[in-house]
């Protein structure tokens, strides 16, 4: 049986998934997700968080109706999430098409991921930030938004008083990636600015 043309689009609409983020993810060279493209996420703000199935502490999003994100958002391909959701395995996957602005012509379905409340707590030394993952997040926003989205991202995020261990050289997050020296030097210049304090690796 042959489909028109609106009965193939509609085919196609129902799987067409995408996720929003955030943090590493919009570093693409953390990930083979084809076709992403820049977006904002209205109701949301980044803060700094850990829990009980990681070391160390990772970005978040907290429901927050005065704020805007910058991220990334790509297709994930036939809206086959297993793989998405085993990355984010301390989160849960929330729809936000109905906050999300992008430049797609039409409304595809749109998650973001975050950890459910009451599950979290602050960064502390046991489990501090670690820089090399503030790195490839800097890298990232850098990439896709210049210096002006890197402000945009220390601005928009919570929790930089939590310890962030200097783990540069012999660093510590799975997906670290090679920083230029103007690289660090820009994410050594945003922390000096919010006050950050940074503890060393032992052992």
């Amino acid at each position: 049986m042959n489909l028109d043309t609106n009965q193939v689009r509609a085919k196609t609409l129902v799987r067409d998934a995408y996720f929003f983020g955030y943090g590493s993810l919009v570093n693409q060279a953390t990930h083979d997700f084809a076709g992403a493209m820049p977006a904002q996420l209205r109701g949301w703000r980044r803060v700094w968080r850990h829990t009980t199935l990681r070391p160390v502490a990772y970005l978040t999003v907290a429901p927050d109706a005065g704020t805007e994100i910058d991220g990334l958002m790509a297709p994930v391909p036939e809206a086959h999430w297993p793989e998405l959701d085993a990355r984010e395995a301390a989160y849960i996957r929330v729809p936000a098409a109905h906050q999300v602005r992008h430049p797609l012509p039409h409304a595809p379905e749109i998650a973001v991921y975050t950890i459910p409340e009451g599950h979290h707590g602050a960064p502390t030394e046991t489990h501090p930030i670690l820089l090399s993952y503030i790195d490839v997040v800097v890298q990232g926003y850098l990439c896709e938004f210049g210096e002006a989205g890197v402000a945009r991202f220390f601005s928009t995020t919570d929790g930089w008083e939590a310890p962030i261990l200097d783990d540069r050289a012999s660093p510590r997050y799975p997906r670290h990636l090679p920083m230029s020296g103007p690289e660090r030097a820009l994410t050594d210049d945003h922390l000096n600015r919010v006050g950050a304090t940074r503890i060393a690796t032992t052992g």
